[in-house]
């Protein structure tokens, strides 16, 4: 192992873009599976299976929750292993996950099987999700270098977002025209072209140090706060991934993927050109902003009366929603020591999946009472909590005075 640089070595040999890059191809390709068919699974369960919306948002969320029990797990495997051997293990349980939709969609079998059925592959893509999301997050860092995890965060979540954005309508025209066994053969063909990327791409060094078993709660103790920011500032994104189609349905609409996009596009857009803010203004001033953005978003698309005025509310949420991920990681990260940082990173994106997990039946209890525009007062109401958090948010800050750097 002596040919093998130490991880400060490696990182430097590389610039951002060139680090980057591949990755971003693999958290691309790899997501769409989550993303293209998050939107037509709302409408497969209840309009082809039969369900209640309260059933929607447990198929929704439970993958979420799935992630969020394995998060710990992933990071630990990513700090032991390296994140290179655990994105390979992940992509192919994506694979296999989106195996189960297509089996869902083609079985000659009563709905509460094929329902059973497609919840064993959200299972499986809970899983495979905190896989190979949390490897690409710590292989990223480790092959740039920990003073730029700011700026692996924020290329990262473009290309989620990206895959979320572009996947949603592109997800619901499959379904459109193919129906969901559509939807679920792309959801099969996207991972494989990760695979393929991340096998060819090498490993980063371990990190030395720590190998004992790390209890969640000492890396909770840390991360807590801007994970539950993190947490507050997804439900608005959750809501309008799940209810959205449905609530456009309702009132015989056209656009819901759209809409949808609109959200990605204005994400990425923030993180193209405004990255650099949180240096700038620091991460709780922007954060406060963000939620801020949400929350007008949230309520136009509560009493939007036509669907161009939704859109602008759904591009609004994903202005706001764009840049609290990575000005909160970076607040996050920082507080624990290298060896820990595959689980930090894990615990810390284990929020948005809470959120997700959450969000989908809670809300869908919510929409079953009072209409599915409830779903976008669950994600102002968030906000709004969000922003009452900065006050703390800003003391936790002060505490770690390196907790504004980073891109």
């Amino acid at each position: 192992m002596n040919d093998v640089p130490s991880p400060t070595q490696f990182a430097a040999q590389r610039s951002a873009v060139s680090g980057l890059a591949p990755l971003v191809a693999i958290v691309f390709c790899g997501f769409l599976v989550v993303g293209a068919p998050l939107p037509a699974l709302s409408l497969y369960v209840h309009d082809d299976l039969g369900f209640s919306s309260f059933t929607v948002g447990w198929v929704i969320g439970i993958q979420s929750v799935v992630t969020v029990l394995s998060r710990h797990f992933a990071g630990t495997l990513s700090d032991h292993h390296g994140p290179r051997w655990i994105v390979l293990r992940g992509l192919p349980l994506a694979v296999l996950a989106a195996g189960c939709y297509l089996a869902s969609a083609l079985l000659p079998a009563a709905p509460e099987v094929r329902l059973a059925v497609l919840i064993a592959g959200r299972v499986l893509l809970g899983f495979a999700e905190s896989l190979f999301i949390t490897g690409t997050m710590s292989w990223g860092i480790g092959r740039i270098g920990v003073a730029r995890t700011g700026k692996v965060m924020s290329w990262q979540g473009i290309a989620m977002y990206a895959a979320f954005g572009l996947g949603a309508p592109l997800g619901l025209a499959v379904h459109s025209a193919f129906g969901f066994a559509g939807v679920a053969v792309l959801a099969i063909a996207t991972p494989l072209i990760a695979i393929a990327v991340a096998f060819v791409l090498p490993p980063v060094p371990v990190v030395s140090g720590d190998r004992v078993h790390v209890p969640v709660h000492r890396v909770l103790r840390l991360i807590w706060l801007p994970g539950l920011v993190l947490a507050l500032a997804t439900v608005p994104f959750a809501s309008m991934s799940a209810f959205l189609p449905l609530a456009y349905s309702v009132k015989n609409w056209a656009g819901a993927g759209v809409a949808i996009a609109s959200f990605g596009v204005a994400y990425v857009f923030v993180r193209l050109v405004g990255s650099h803010l949180p240096d700038r203004f620091g991460p709780v001033r922007v954060v406060a902003a963000s939620l801020a953005i949400e929350l007008i978003g949230q309520l136009v698309l509560w009493c939007a009366p036509s669907p161009a005025v939704a859109l602008v509310g759904a591009a609004l949420t994903g202005l706001g929603f764009s840049l609290v991920f990575p000005a909160m990681g970076v607040m996050a990260t920082l507080r624990v020591p290298a060896e820990m940082r595959g689980r930090a990173v894990g615990n810390f994106i284990a929020f948005f999946d809470v959120a997700v997990g959450l969000t989908g039946p809670l809300v869908g209890l919510l929409t079953g009472a009072m209409g599915y525009a409830a779903a976008f007062v669950a994600g102002a109401m968030a906000s709004a909590a969000g922003l009452a958090l900065m006050p703390m948010v800003r003391r936790y800050g002060r505490a770690n005075p390196h907790a504004g750097r980073g891109g």
